[in-house]
């Protein structure tokens, strides 16, 4: 606060610019520099107004036309607060000097005697910064809506906001009348300036004397300084007194003044609360990570009861055709045996026949001897001994191939069962049965341990949805406010690795297992390593193992659809990493990914495939290199599935591009058209904005705001119908930082503004 006779150097100590020397900086500019130079733009800000006092009426100098802006104290903590004048977001010293050239041209000033360009009015500059602080160790106890506390650990523990507030007071220099000069209406403002000095000389002479009543309901002007004089701030007084003996009155007075005021003691306060906003906002994101959980492990039991009715089906088909089998084999073999018998009487009476037919020729042959003894030989006794030899080689021949049939009978007989195509059937079924009944038992013992960790995420759901009603409860009494990905991998390989995996096999033994022969074995291999990415604890040591280039062979070498998706998945846990991001651009992932998407008809495989993506477009590094290889055409390519999970990993991924393209403009970056809108991304951005669905229409939102932040975008935002979407972001929207942060993209944009006042709509 400057304080002194007219005319002695107040405004100039207080509010000189410094434009042609910056020497000459007065105190309202230097001290903008020291806060600008304190705060961090992404979490803190600065608001200013900029008043004056003029015949006991308060005006606004940044908005001439807002006059008599009413005076507001707070009952309970006595803070006094102007609601309706104009405040003003500051970045920059430049927008500052700005306002502060638009405040002094609208400041009453008149010449007078003693002053050229007297000040008819006192200048009040107001500064209100809210600056985030660390806050305290310890835990957090939060009371939920049935009075009960809910402990927060200290991860949970919410940030400080430090807030605080600068005045700095030009008055206007108090005057008499025979040596100012002043007449008509100048003289009345001569009367109400020595009023309201008066009024404030009678507050601090009483404070200076420890009076119990303090008249600061006298003037406005005592009223505006309640907490600079026995408040609650630090305040420093600037007296000023000219050198010329003639004022030598004025001069005593304002030095006595000065002593009197130096009497008074403040009691500084210090105001800092918690910041309850970004609390909650990560109570949301918790809540919304465990019930996508819970969904995911729902839909992963399902899969698995699925999977394990299909088997208990194959087995039953499985076990009728053994029994079949059997049946088939048991009647071979009783046909086989009776044929067997059968041969078997066949030889014997054979046998038989042929020992009769020997002793027949026997006893024929002792007849010859006794007749050729007796008799002579004739040629009928002859034809009858050649009939008998034939007739017995015959007998020999048929039983040699008797006996050759029967043994050829037995080793049929032996073999039948290892040799028949009946036989390898029934051993091959019954091999499958005992494989089915052990991979049965396995699966039950999978459903096992699949329900068991259901019901403890179930546990931890609920437990994060009654902090989230406590948290509601307590916000309540103060300040409301307000996620890639998402990770839809079919985990059933959580069943075998209850512990580390790498404690059993090692990883380089389940990477090997990717090059299997066996499907069944691939696909359980890449389950076990997208399980281990989507710990953080593990991705580093999965990417040095050549994981990731795994993945990324898997996506371009394989057909079957689990693969894929399952190795999607892992690619979207390990490009959350920012080095992994790069290392994935380097291999060519984004074209892999590109190719998927074209490729993939199952709405959880595009899922997948875009949470990637969407994870890459939030490096700043990458935007362009992802722009060239494909990717946002890919990502928009994906919207024709129309799946809800689906457009809710495109919309975040839009989200976090225009993210960043709108942090590298803040940052100084050339300015440039977004690489969103020139790949014809804008369209479907507008058409979603007021999507049913709160996940795709809260990253559309939170997309339109950032494109709007480059005023390079505007014409072709309002050209897309994009500006009615803003309108109703900053009206409507449900999320209050994503309202304001609408809204004042509205009101700073000219090409907006420009064309809000031809379409008459008023903000």
């Amino acid at each position: 606060m400057a304080y002194g006779q007219t005319g002695t150097g107040k405004t100039f100590t207080l509010g000189r610019l410094g434009e042609e020397d910056i020497a000459d900086r007065g105190i309202m500019v230097r001290a903008m520099e020291d806060i600008l130079a304190d705060i961090s733009p992404e979490q803190d800000s600065i608001t200013v107004s900029y008043l004056q006092l003029y015949m006991e009426t308060v005006l606004d100098l940044l908005v001439p036309g807002k006059d008599n802006i009413p005076i507001v104290e707070d009952p309970k903590t006595g803070d006094v607060s102007l609601p309706g004048a104009t405040a003003v977001e500051i970045w920059d010293q430049t927008s500052f000097l700005d306002l502060l050239q638009t405040g002094e041209a609208n400041r009453f000033a008149a010449n007078t005697k003693l002053n050229t360009e007297s000040s008819r009015s006192h200048a009040i500059l107001m500064v209100n910064v809210k600056k985030h602080v660390k806050g305290k160790g310890g835990d957090l106890i939060l009371t939920n809506e049935n009075g009960l506390g809910v402990h927060m650990s200290k991860g949970f523990c919410p940030p400080m906001v430090r807030k605080s507030k600068l005045v700095v007071v030009d008055l206007a220099g108090s005057e008499r009348l025979d040596k100012s000069g002043s007449e008509g209406h100048a003289l009345e403002e001569a009367k109400s300036i020595n009023l309201s000095l008066t009024s404030l000389g009678k507050c601090i002479n009483a404070l200076a004397e420890g009076s119990s009543h303090i008249p600061i309901r006298d003037s406005k002007l005592t009223r505006l300084l309640r907490d600079s004089f026995g408040g609650t701030a630090r305040t420093s007084l600037v007296i000023t007194i000219g050198p010329s003996p003639r004022h030598r009155g004025e001069t005593m007075s304002t030095i006595m003044f000065g002593q009197r005021a130096m009497k008074v003691e403040n009691m500084v306060k210090l105001k800092e609360e918690f910041d309850y906003k970004s609390l909650c906002r990560r109570l949301d994101m918790e809540l919304e990570k465990r019930v996508s959980e819970i969904e995911r492990q729902g839909k992963l039991l399902l899969d698995v009861e699925e999977k394990l009715q299909e088997r208990l089906e194959e087995t039953k088909r499985a076990e009728r055709n053994l029994e079949s089998a059997l049946e088939k084999m048991a009647a071979e073999r009783a046909r086989y045996h009776k044929e067997h018998i059968e041969v078997l009487e066949s030889l014997e009476n054979e046998r038989a026949e042929r020992q009769k037919m020997e002793n027949q020729l026997q006893s024929t042959m002792q007849d010859m001897q006794h007749h050729r003894e007796v008799f002579d030989p004739c040629n009928q006794l002859k034809s009858e001994i050649l009939e008998l030899k034939l007739q017995l080689d015959k007998e020999v021949q048929l039983r040699q191939q008797a006996e050759k049939e029967l043994s050829a009978l037995k080793s049929g007989l032996t073999k039948i069962e290892s040799t028949s195509p009946e036989g390898q059937e029934a051993l091959i079924l019954s091999r499958r049965l005992e494989d089915e009944m052990k991979q049965r038992k396995n699966l039950e013992e999978e459903i096992q341990q699949l329900r068991n960790q259901l019901t403890q995420v179930t546990l931890q759901a609920d437990e994060a949805k009654r902090i989230v009603s406590g948290r509601i409860s307590f916000g309540s009494e103060s300040h409301k406010s307000f996620a890639s990905v998402n990770h839809n991998i079919d985990t059933s390989a959580n069943l075998n690795t209850s512990g580390r995996p790498q404690e059993h096999v090692g990883l380089q033994k389940v990477l090997s297992l990717l090059d299997s022969a066996d499907l069944d074995v691939r696909v359980h291999a890449v389950k076990v390593v997208a399980n281990l990415a989507a710990e953080e604890v593990n991705q580093e040591k999965i990417v040095e193992a050549g994981g990731l280039h795994s993945m990324l062979m898997l996506l371009s070498s394989t057909e079957d659809e689990t693969i894929r998706r399952v190795a999607a998945g892992a690619i979207a846990n390990l490009a959350m990493n920012e080095t992994n991001q790069e290392l994935i651009m380097s291999e060519g992932g984004i074209t892999l990914l590109s190719k998927t998407a074209d490729d993939a008809e199952d709405p959880q495989t595009l899922r997948m495939v875009a949470g990637a993506i969407a994870n890459l477009c939030g490096n700043d590094k990458l935007q362009l290199k992802l722009r060239d290889e494909g990717g946002i055409k890919a990502l928009l390519s994906m919207v024709k599935s129309n799946h809800p999970d689906v457009l809710a990993q495109v919309a975040r991924g839009i989200a976090n591009f225009a993210k960043c393209e709108s942090r590298g403009a803040v940052q100084g970056s050339k300015p440039a058209r977004s690489l969103l809108i020139d790949e014809g991304a804008l369209p479907w951005i507008v058409a979603n904005a007021s999507n049913e669905a709160s996940p795709i229409r809260r990253h559309i939102e939170l997309a339109l705001c950032h494109l709007a932040q480059k005023d390079v975008n505007g014409k072709d935002l309002v050209a897309g119908g994009a500006l009615w979407e803003l309108i109703r972001i900053s009206r409507e929207c449900s999320r209050e930082d994503i309202r304001m942060l609408a809204h004042r993209m509205l009101i700073s944009s000219s090409v907006f503004q420009a064309e809000l006042r031809r379409l008459h709509i008023v903000l």
